[in-house]
């Protein structure tokens, strides 16, 4: 057929999706009643993943009697709680997880400027007294993983120090 300059019909199967269409671009388009994270798109007031491909089905979501209702739920709360994906609550750091890091540096840092071996943080009377005196002082891990994760970390920065002072 081809031959001839005849073209066949086109085919029923294509499929009708979007296929460029991002779960921002979904996000601006309905407005605040979506979010996206991870790549992902949620409704904000039912917490769900919607697919962001087929506008109808955000469309048919967004008419569900679910929705109308959960809707109205949130709207009485007044809390604007959006669902996030694992990998980007994963990536943020609390100010204990950053606080905690600092303590146990500067802790390991005393501890080499004192001439003070590491063991002796595991001495259960160094532990009660960490603990009950000192904020986050719970959470200073054994002398073994002090000297495996924190020791290098001093030691570098130590090195800097000196060789910045020498300049």
């Amino acid at each position: 057929m081809e031959r001839f300059g005849v073209k066949s019909a086109p085919s029923r199967n294509r499929s009708k999706t979007a296929l460029y269409v991002t779960p921002q671009d979904r996000v601006t388009e309905f407005g605040s009643e979506l979010h996206e994270d991870g790549g992902k798109l949620f409704c904000t007031s039912c917490n769900v993943v919607l697919n962001h491909v087929r506008k109808s089905a955000i469309n048919d979501h967004l008419k569900s009697k679910t929705h109308t209702k959960r809707k109205a739920e949130f709207e009485e709360q007044n809390v604007r709680k959006k669902q996030r994906t694992l990998t980007a609550s994963l990536q943020c750091n609390s100010t204990a997880q950053t606080e905690k890091s600092s303590v146990i540096q500067d802790f390991v840092k005393m501890c080499l400027e004192a001439n003070i071996p590491l063991e002796k943080a595991d001495h259960p009377s160094v532990r009660a007294f960490l603990s009950r005196y000192v904020k986050n002082g719970n959470s200073i891990p054994k002398s073994e993983q002090l000297r495996k994760a924190y020791l290098p970390d001093g030691y570098d920065n130590e090195n800097q120090l000196i060789s910045t002072e020498d300049r």
